[in-house]
């Protein structure tokens, strides 16, 4: 039986255990929420392991402390759930998921412990007032900007909470728990950035559809494990507070709220009470630096109108940021691979395992692991996936022998540059895409990549590997000079397949399509078979940051051609004369001014990083 740690009745248990456990650090020199925050936890997110949280306790304009990187790290994201690795919690639900049906009536006692069991978790109503309404607000009284909320970045469109639990319940009245960012409008009202694909999104329009307000609350700052069930890719109409209480092994206590029918943690730091009136007419939001690394653009979204503020008499803000990775998410979204992968197996029991590379962002790339047990497997399974809940999201599927380390991503490039045939192993299609997805030439929708990088099956014909030419370094360094190609590097220079990696100017030097014909008609061509470009000033040796631009630049359709068994992968950013008609986002960078600041200020904050 797996060796559980504490879990936390609420926010301020979690802090005081990450203090003792070492992995905190409390900032006491004041530090503006408006970039500053930002600047100095991306740092720290960004050093090796995930460094440390954060307790920044004197906020410019706010008397609140604000805790920030308290998921960013593997210890610390086994420590939010209350075990020793996120394994522990997977093993639960594979044994859930494994109880075979009952055939006697020994079977069925069997049961009896497991079903008794599950009863305990629901989420237990308890009377008000709670820990989160010892002090409250109303009407006129509401004020948001008592709260450190942050501006993460310099080209977002304002202030933002960024780690929202925002409940609402369906006209069923089945609740749903979700993370939805919200910009401050005002005083009163915040965004509701609802994607189209999430719950939230399918309650407001059935609130639409029948004319009628729809009440929503929003928690900030609970216990860690209801914070991060907020996340799970649960089911429609899973309860995710039922989630919490499984993984807490005991029920999540939750009050009604003052304005609003409806209830939350009752140990929350701080709650906002309010409505969404789909009547309105839509508010622009954004743009916001998100998780991919760039900025999401501005759009049209609801508007949430706050009724009532409800918080702690001392109350810790909590909160995180997204961009570039790696950050607190990535660990977040690593646990929540780990913790559902007996769920992914319910529907393809064929997977072994699966990663979400960082550089992926979550959505733009999966590896996956399987048994291979018959011709066409490694097809079958990528259609599976690409219809099963989250992974309907995926842009690219590399699919692997069982026994490769999916985690020693050298090893599956090289796996990968090994095995597979260009002209054969590719599989493009067409299919949903996450909102965030900005290289398909429409929103939502796009062109998809399976690549079956497993061994021949008995049945399948053979790899018809290409025979290159003895790799000549000088010979492609002297080609670059030529052709005006300042940084380049070669990947699997003694495999079967070799990538050679281009940064191009394409303002200068027009379509990458018009040096992948120049290349493969000169020397280099028959040295290399894959050529993979990106924008001029990317390292072209800094093989995580090519992977991140090839998985959020590409959309397989338009941007990988295959021409005389050459391959061309397009990563640069699209332009109008590329039939790319949508506006690109903006890397995520934060300004100078800003950097100097907190190089100035980093001596007096106490970070080992």
């Amino acid at each position: 039986m797996p060796q559980r740690r504490k879990t936390y009745e609420n926010l301020g248990e979690f802090i005081d255990a990450l203090e003792k456990e070492c992995e905190l650090v409390r900032i006491l020199e004041e530090v503006d929420p408006i970039l500053e925050i930002t600047e100095i936890a991306d740092r720290v997110s960004k050093s090796p392991g995930g460094g440390k949280a954060l307790l920044f306790e004197n906020v410019k304009g706010s008397d609140m402390p604000l805790l920030i990187n308290g998921f960013g790290s593997v210890r610390r994201m086994a420590m939010a759930l209350g075990v020793e690795s996120v394994e522990d919690i997977s093993s639960q639900i594979s044994a859930l998921l494994n109880i075979a049906p009952p055939e006697s009536l020994m079977d069925k006692m069997r049961m009896i412990p497991v079903l008794m069991d599950l009863a305990k978790f629901p989420p237990r109503k308890v009377s008000g007032p709670a820990p989160c309404q010892e002090v409250v607000y109303k009407g006129d009284e509401v004020d948001l900007d008592i709260f450190p909320v942050l501006k993460c970045w310099p080209d977002d469109a304002g202030r933002f909470i960024t780690f929202p639990l925002v409940f609402s319940k369906g006209l069923d009245g089945r609740r749903n728990l979700g993370m939805y960012r919200m910009q401050l409008f005002d005083r009163k009202t915040t965004g509701m950035h609802w994607h189209i694909h999430k719950d939230g999104a399918h309650h407001f329009h059935e609130y639409k559809k029948a004319g009628k307000k729809m009440e929503v609350a929003v928690a900030i700052g609970s216990d860690p494990v209801v914070t991060y069930s907020a996340t799970a890719p649960l089911p429609r109409g899973v309860d995710e507070l039922l989630l919490a209480g499984l993984i807490r092994k005991k029920p999540v206590n939750i009050v009604k709220c003052l304005t609003v029918d409806i209830f939350v943690p009752a140990d929350a730091e701080i709650i906002l009470e309010g409505y969404v009136d789909p009547s309105e007419e839509l508010k622009i939001e954004g743009p916001f630096g998100d998780h991919t690394g760039y900025y999401s653009l501005s759009d049209h979204y609801p508007v949430f109108h706050v009724t009532a503020v409800t918080h702690r008499k001392k109350p810790a803000y909590f909160t995180t940021i997204v961009g570039k990775p790696p950050m607190e998410d990535c660990y977040m979204a690593e646990a929540t691979s780990r913790i559902f992968l007996p769920m992914l197996k319910t529907v393809a029991p064929e997977i072994v395992d699966y990663k979400l590379p960082w550089e992926g962002v979550f959505h733009n790339c999966v590896l996956v692991g399987m048994e291979k047990e018959f011709p066409g497997a490694a097809q079958r399974l990528m259609s599976v996936m690409w219809g099963t809940g989250q992974m309907s999201f995926a842009k690219m599927i590399l699919v692997l022998d069982s026994g490769i380390d999916l985690g020693d991503y050298q090893g599956v490039l090289e796996t990968m540059l090994r095995n597979i045939d260009v002209s054969a192993d590719l599989t493009v299609t067409e299919g949903v895409l996450d909102v965030l997805d900005h290289s398909a030439p429409n929103p939502l929708r796009g062109s998809k990549l399976g690549i079956d990088a497993t061994g021949r099956f008995r049945g399948e014909r053979e790899r018809n590997l290409p025979k290159l030419e003895t790799l000549d370094e000088n010979v492609i360094r002297k080609e670059m000079v030529r052709l005006g190609i300042a940084s380049f590097n070669i990947l699997g220079a003694d495999l079967p397949n070799r990538i050679l990696v281009c940064a191009v100017n394409k303002r200068k030097e027009g379509k990458a399509k018009s040096k992948f014909d120049e290349i493969i008609k000169g020397p280099a061509g028959g040295m290399v078979n894959i050529l993979l470009f990106v924008d001029e000033g990317i390292d072209t040796a800094n093989l995580s940051t090519v992977a991140w631009k090839f998985f959020n630049n590409t959309d397989p359709g338009r941007d990988i051609i295959l021409q005389e068994n050459k391959l061309m992968l397009d990563a640069t950013k699209k332009l109008a004369s590329d039939g790319h008609s949508r506006e690109w986002p903006a890397d995520i960078e934060m300004s100078a001014e800003i950097k100097k600041g907190i190089d100035r200020l980093w001596p007096k904050l106490g970070i080992d990083t």
